[in-house]
């Protein structure tokens, strides 16, 4: 098929987890094997995965480890050991909502099997944690069908950081909708971002867009404002890591910057993402998490400075775009336009997300 791509990101089997090592690309395509689900913590603190869905699915494999680690009969124990190790996983990343919504689904196994033996729960969990990953491929294809619906027959789309095969199931939410466009044999062409400072559209967006044969060419973040400038860009399409029920919308640091510049330049900026990124129990952008990184990842790469070692060095991962600066929001239930609050609402069922 014109524009098709499937690297598995992550693959469970005999009792290890198996996730692409994403900063080894695209020197080398190797895994990191975890056993335990303190090496999968580890893995998404590191960014060996990473991208919103992708760290979801990797939590929900990592109690499924962390379950078969537990040898006790004692079932009361046995609750008290995977909250705790939810509790731990958790912490890894506190943007990314899609990590606690998974860890909440995997909960809801555990909680509502009393009286099944350890092994018979891990059956279970390992199924539900299947089920989370096979079903974010196919919400990742609906969320490509909508959004493709927004792509002109021709088009040159900038994006920022890395929303594609790497960072979900397998697909991509707005590299899902790029995907899709060229599928229908759209004419399109992609600016990617470098991203700073972790190179995530560099890296990983060029190499998936190289694989699937779409048209793609590398910029530096600060040249965004250029190509738009020469109406080199018509649309601007991103991911997203959590999204408050006003529409505020945290995604990598940079975004902001970008859904600025679209704004002066008329240019239609789109987010698209699945519902289990939206937060609805926050009201405001301004109440999202934003993680801190460590500033070494500003004054080093791969072990070489490109800075004083001693300078200071200010890293969030993160920023907020407000919903007055976004065109749209691409879900796999469909397509939200402002006002934004409202019809969240009516398009999230409440039990899917907590």
């Amino acid at each position: 098929m014109r524009g098709d791509f499937y690297l598995k990101t992550i693959e469970f089997r005999d009792n290890a987890l198996y996730l692409l090592d994403q900063n080894a690309l695209p020197q080398e395509k190797k895994y990191v094997v975890c056993h335990d689900h303190q090496e999968v913590r580890n893995a998404i603190i590191n960014m060996t995965t990473r991208g919103a869905p992708a760290i979801g699915i990797a939590a929900a494999f990592a109690m499924v480890l962390a379950i078969g680690k537990y040898k006790n009969s004692d079932y009361s124990k046995m609750l008290t050991y995977l909250r705790e190790a939810k509790t731990y996983l958790s912490s890894a990343r506190p943007t990314a909502v899609n990590l606690v919504w998974a860890l909440n689904r995997m909960e809801k196994v555990w909680e509502t099997s009393s009286g099944l033996k350890p092994e018979e729960i891990k059956r279970l969990m390992l199924s539900e944690a299947m089920n989370i990953m096979s079903e974010d491929l196919q919400i990742n294809k609906m969320i490509g069908s909508y959004g493709s619906t927004l792509i002109p027959s021709k088009a040159d789309i900038l994006t920022h950081c890395n929303a594609g095969a790497f960072a979900t199931g397998g697909f991509g939410t707005a590299l899902g909708v790029i995907r899709t466009a060229f599928e229908q044999n759209k004419e399109i062409h992609v600016y990617a971002d470098e991203t700073r400072p972790l190179l995530q559209g560099a890296r990983l967006t060029t190499t998936e867009l190289i694989e699937a044969k779409i048209p793609v060419t590398l910029v530096a973040d600060n040249m965004a404002g250029h190509l738009m400038q020469q109406k080199r860009v018509d649309l601007v399409i991103v991911g997203a890591d959590r999204i408050a029920v006003n529409g505020d919308t945290a995604n990598k640091i940079g975004t902001y910057s970008l859904a600025v510049l679209a704004a002066y330049h008329n240019i239609p900026f789109y987010i698209a993402a699945p519902l289990s990124t939206f937060d609805i129990s926050l009201t405001a952008g301004e109440h999202i998490p934003i993680e801190e990184r460590s500033p070494d990842e500003l004054r080093a790469w791969k072990g070489i400075l490109i800075a004083p070692p001693d300078v200071n060095a200010y890293n969030p991962a993160f920023d907020i775009t407000p919903n007055e600066l976004i065109t749209a929001i691409i879900t796999e239930k469909g397509i939200i336009t402002p006002p934004y609050k409202d019809k969240i609402l009516r398009i999230i069922d409440p039990k899917e997300i907590k």
